[in-house]
């Protein structure tokens, strides 16, 4: 108490602001539970198989509200909330939401997803801490490249994903079959901008919550976004991989994780380069190095056995820990 007022705020004036983080990420998670489920059910209209879509679809929807986030940031000319947010949710989502879900069940691991995917996340947060760790910034061509790695990574997993009797064919003599396909599909199109659109307005809610707070309590726009706002957004991540893992579903939820983490850093600043160039504060860098670190341990974690025990659940939360307790500290 006595740390808030001395550092200019009070009582009465975080109330306010941490109430509306807290209703705008609820937003956000039930925007994207939406947009998830209308994803899937795209996906599987159109022949896509279960572990493409988790990895590419699902994994995409979660990552909503990083996209909306960080876009919005980027417009405002907050680059350290916008770069911050993104490495801070992947920290967040391998540290407490990975390793919370191994501590709750011992999660099997896909040898494919930790060789394939693992390795793709691997060597693009390596690229990105080469891009933004060193000069403090993300420019267009840099974007481009991050995002033209994705577009390769998307069109592979969806060349390897489709195959004979993958697509949902329409049996012979129906002829109102179309028809149905048609309406299903703009129904779900329908929930997906639903979904969207409440992601979006919830993102603006989230940013502004978490900026009012980070002046009543000292803090710089990037630790802000690297700590409160990241576990914002992470919240659809969350939700997806423990729910998937209760069910015995460890695939899924192993996918969904990895592949949001890509969407994150290939996806989300791939777009936000090319659209606007973004600075951010000294202190990014050791967030980048720390999240270098967190995901090169994830992997070999991850290879052990192909099984993340309760154990190494806990090193992971202990690691993210540590991040943002460095964060934290660093105030500036």
């Amino acid at each position: 108490m006595g740390d808030l007022l001395q550092l200019g705020g009070t009582p009465g004036a975080m109330v306010a602001p941490t109430l509306l983080v807290v209703v705008a990420s609820a937003l956000v998670a039930l925007g994207a539970h939406w947009t998830v489920e209308a994803a899937a059910r795209v996906g599987r209209d159109l022949g896509i198989s279960g572990s493409v879509v988790g990895l590419t679809l699902v994994a995409a929807g979660t990552s909503a509200p990083e996209f909306a986030v960080t876009l919005m940031a980027a417009f405002e000319g907050r680059g350290s909330i916008a770069i911050g947010n993104v490495v801070g949710s992947n920290i967040f989502n391998l540290g407490f939401i990975l390793g919370g879900v191994a501590l709750i069940r011992p999660l099997r691991t896909d040898p494919r997803i930790v060789w394939r995917d693992g390795s793709v996340l691997a060597v693009a947060t390596l690229v990105l801490f080469a891009f933004v760790g060193i000069d403090l910034g993300l420019g267009r061509g840099e974007g481009l490249v991050l995002f033209g790695a994705l577009v390769v990574y998307l069109c592979f997993l969806v060349a390897r994903g489709r195959g004979p009797g993958s697509v949902h064919s329409p049996p012979v003599g129906e002829s109102s079959s179309h028809r149905v396909l048609f309406r299903t599909l703009a129904m779900d199109l329908g929930r997906l901008a639903g979904g969207l659109l409440m992601i979006v307005v919830a993102a603006q809610m989230l940013i502004y919550g978490g900026r009012l707070i980070a002046m009543s309590l000292g803090l710089s726009d990037w630790v802000i976004g690297v700590t409160v706002i990241a576990a914002g957004t992470s919240l659809p991540e969350f939700a997806t991989s423990l729910a998937a893992v209760l069910k015995g579903r460890y695939g899924l939820s192993l996918g969904n994780i990895i592949g949001s983490d890509i969407f994150n850093v290939l996806g989300v600043l791939g777009l936000t380069g090319m659209i606007r160039t973004v600075e951010v504060d000294a202190a990014a860098t050791a967030s980048l190095a720390g999240l270098c670190v967190m995901v090169l341990v994830t992997v070999l974690l991850l290879r052990t056995d192909w099984t993340l025990s309760r154990k190494e659940g806990l090193l992971l939360i202990a690691l993210a820990s540590a991040r943002w307790m460095l964060d934290l500290a660093s105030r500036a």
